[in-house]
């Protein structure tokens, strides 16, 4: 089966309150999630959409494309510095939380990361984009207990 995952992440400041966006597709079926943070910073944000969106599949060994306007994020990814990171236990890496949580779900399906440019017309990078705006602004700000201000 075939998944497809668009993301966005977003912060007023950084940092400052955030929020993530993610649209879920397969098949027929369509599904967007969001939430929003008190302090956190756009890469944490940027990163917890992509998260957020493989621990809403509900079944391993998937085929996932993820679209994500976060070079932070697919070049890790596509250019296998997280691997690297992993193995030297995160030495001076920011959102290692993160980090670990995405490699603990990353070898669960078939992943293939993609670049898109943000802000260009892309209907659901636009829409993601507006779910995160929308959650870093909400009145439902939850804490990030992985952001320690670093």
């Amino acid at each position: 089966m075939k998944v497809e995952i668009y993301t966005d992440g977003a912060s007023r400041g950084n940092p400052g309150p955030g929020g993530y966006g993610v649209i879920l597709i397969a098949g027929q079926h369509k599904k967007e999630l969001s939430q929003g943070y008190r302090e956190t910073t756009n890469n944490r944000m940027e990163l917890m959409a992509v998260i957020a969106g493989l621990e809403a599949l509900k079944q391993d060994n998937l085929n996932v494309k993820i679209t994500s306007d976060s070079k932070y994020v697919v070049d890790a990814v596509e250019k296998g510095w997280v691997f690297g990171w992993a193995k030297k236990n995160f030495a001076k890496k920011k959102n290692e939380d993160l980090w670990k949580r995405f490699l603990a779900l990353y070898p669960k399906n078939n992943i293939k990361f993609y670049w898109i440019k943000g802000h260009n017309d892309h209907p659901y990078n636009e829409r993601c984009d507006q779910l995160a705006v929308e959650a870093a602004q909400s009145n439902n700000l939850i804490p990030d207990k992985g952001y320690t201000g670093n």
